[in-house]
């Protein structure tokens, strides 16, 4: 890995800068062309552009610390979830926007807007999803490789979703939730190890790295509303969105605790569920963010969402992994691609209640089935390419592990709590070698 992942990650940002110099520009270039002898630098409309950037901001947040932080879960792998987190964003980030660039200019130039950045970084959320499929079981070197692939199927299913069918998915419950967990699983069952049917010694978690991991939930359910409102078209639709995911979320915690303690013997509460199906509303109101005209529409929704995510982890997870061979490290299916479906769904009931326009609600159907089969064949495909063994995997005894790829501290926090324990005397603690 010493020189692979160095010439890959360069041989792509160079790659990137290159498309970037033959097809993105600001949109006051135009002015700049239309004057070219002028040396005055080419006025902006600040409101126009900086409308949008704190919905930015807060979608720029859940991307980059959110997800990271939720990833934290497992007590060898903190440094991989938060760091190759950030890798796969800022390579998406600037993959996400030149992909989608191309597809919506017809291979002509286009000029970049906050809109763009804001598309970018949700087409950089489905890698992140599918991150969260493979999480600990694969290389830097093929989470680059699968950033890039994924993207490029993600974009082609945005714009058949969007120009081909005109389908409505504001707060892309279809494109981004649903397509991210269900590529993701494609990978995982390519991917599959059967060594690890059982478990492994290293995917747990301990006391503080859920404590982490629910700092991630934090940070997406507290932006959430920003997610499904950040391309929302002013005013009306972009008030409906806020208010209604804000709904849905809070409706999604209620149920989730609920179901969490009723699913566990003795009535305990289970971090899983919480770090995870407490954010099911965010996901499943997504489609219908700017459709459903009164509140109680979208804690309907979220509090489904809620308890289908719970129910997924306590039964689907393990099914998957011991009867269809998936192995979902984060439970993605059951956070975001089931509560996608159900986001799907939902618009297609919402259009049947409210106009009865066949069309309409055909083209919901289609958007959902095209976001689902679309990524099944893409990552089925990524993960054939990702299995050929020249990506730097690790093996199945170094899953779930930092050290295999990143300088670790050689005693951790952990390991001295554990020596503690065994000897009972904080002053029988050896000191480092």
């Amino acid at each position: 890995m010493r020189f692979t992942f160095p010439l890959m990650a360069i041989g792509l940002e160079v790659a990137t800068i290159v498309l970037f110099g033959l097809f993105v520009q600001y949109e006051t270039d135009q002015n700049v062309s239309q004057q070219p002898n002028s040396t005055k630098s080419p006025t902006v409309d600040v409101d126009r552009y900086l409308d949008l950037y704190p919905l930015f901001q807060d979608v720029h947040v859940m991307v980059f610390a959110g997800f990271g932080f939720l990833m934290t879960f497992l007590r060898k792998y903190g440094f991989s979830s938060m760091g190759i987190n950030l890798l796969i964003a800022a390579l998406g980030l600037q993959w996400g926007t030149i992909a989608q660039g191309i597809l919506q200019s017809h291979g002509e130039k286009f000029h970049i807007e906050i809109k763009n950045m804001i598309n970018a970084d949700f087409s950089t959320a489905a890698v992140l999803i599918s991150f969260g499929a493979v999480l600990g079981k694969t290389s830097p070197i093929q989470m680059l490789t699968m950033t890039i692939l994924e993207i490029a199927v993600f974009a082609v299913n945005e714009y058949l979703v969007v120009e081909v069918f005109g389908a409505s998915d504001i707060g892309a419950s279809m494109t981004i939730h649903a397509f991210g967990a269900y590529f993701g699983l494609a990978v995982a069952g390519i991917l599959y190890r059967s060594s690890l049917k059982e478990g492994h010694r290293n995917e747990e978690s301990v006391y503080h790295s859920d404590l982490f991991a629910m700092i991630g939930t934090l940070f997406l359910w507290v932006f959430w509303p920003s997610f499904n409102s950040a391309i929302a078209d002013a005013g009306k639709n972009q008030y409906m969105a806020i208010v209604n995911t804000y709904f849905s979320l809070a409706a999604s915690v209620v149920t989730a605790y609920a179901c969490s303690s009723l699913l566990e013997s003795r009535g305990k509460l289970h971090m899983v569920h919480i770090q995870n199906a407490t954010l099911a509303g965010g996901v499943a109101m997504g489609t219908t963010a700017d459709m459903a005209n009164t509140p109680y529409y979208a804690m309907i929704i979220g509090s489904i969402a809620g308890v289908v995510s719970v129910f997924g982890f306590k039964f689907l997870t393990p099914f998957f992994t011991t009867k269809l061979r998936i192995h979902d490290t984060c439970g993605v299916h059951n956070l975001h691609g089931l509560p996608g479906v159900i986001g799907g769904l939902a618009s297609i009931v919402f259009i049947a209640l409210e106009t009865a326009d066949t069309s309409a609600m055909a083209m919901q159907a289609a958007a959902l089935g095209s976001s689902i089969g679309t990524a099944l064949v893409g990552g089925l495909v990524t993960g054939l390419i990702l299995k050929i063994p020249i990506w730097g995997q690790p093996a199945d005894q170094d899953c779930y592990d930092d050290s295999v790829y990143w300088e670790v501290p050689r005693r951790t926090e952990l390991d001295m709590f554990s020596h503690f324990h065994e000897h009972g005397n904080r002053n029988q603690l050896e000191p480092e070698a």
